[in-house]
């Protein structure tokens, strides 16, 4: 054995560099565990599971959303949250009882918010409990959990089923074309941020006319 054997491993100083920002993401991922978001009933917000394509909103962008819905659904309207569970925690939140919104995920998770909750696989659009009826709900709001075209095809035909109109839209946007051919909304001013940042390039699109399209009234992107 030589005594270069005895000498303790050095790593490089980009070895390093990269082994430390490993540890701060692994830090940021249990401090955002630690401060999930309460609703006002107590319930905690599910951490992210990249497997399923989960990166949720910042709450900031949450909130915008959720209030953006509620304004459009009105007082005593009806919400479709669909694969964006974090808008629908923060809406549910801020909600009047006479608002009735459903969250529609893949992740049994969300089993926690009851009969709110509906299981939803973008695989099989057209496949909703009984309790979900045709063109029951004012506004639609989706986030299809993956960036192509089939997803957002298959998810669109959940919207169409679902809405009686009025669309909030959020994916990245190189999805835009196809989003405006499908369901016919066109992009927003006010550009949703995560928790974690994506590489690619996320919108917001609607259908009508919106505040998020208001220079006046867009709040600051965060």
């Amino acid at each position: 054995m030589s005594d270069s054997d005895d000498e303790p491993l050095q790593l490089s100083s980009a070895a390093m560099a990269a082994l430390q920002e490993f540890y701060s993401e692994q830090q940021q991922q249990l401090e955002a565990m630690t401060a999930a978001k309460d609703s006002a009933d107590g319930e905690q917000m599910p951490t992210e599971n990249w497997q399923l394509s989960q990166f949720w909103y910042s709450d900031a962008t949450a909130l915008v959303l959720a209030e953006e819905a509620l304004r459009e659904a009105g007082p005593t309207g009806r919400i479709a949250c669909v694969a964006c569970p974090t808008a629908y925690h923060k809406l549910r939140s801020i909600k009047p009882e006479s608002c009735q919104a459903v969250v529609l995920e893949y992740d049994e998770r969300f089993k926690q918010y009851g009969e709110d909750f509906v299981f939803y696989d973008y695989n099989k659009p057209l496949q909703l409990p009984d309790t979900v009826q045709k063109q029951s709900f004012d506004v639609v709001l989706a986030d299809p959990p993956f960036l192509a075209e089939e997803c957002l095809e298959k998810t669109a035909q959940t919207i169409q089923f679902l809405t009686r109109g009025k669309v909030l839209l959020c994916t990245g946007r190189v999805m835009g074309e196809l989003a405006s051919k499908l369901l016919g909304v066109h992009e927003c001013l006010f550009q949703p941020q995560h928790e974690n940042n994506l590489a690619n390039e996320f919108r917001c699109f609607v259908n009508y006319e919106s505040q998020l399209n208001d220079p006046s009234k867009v709040p600051p992107n965060r």
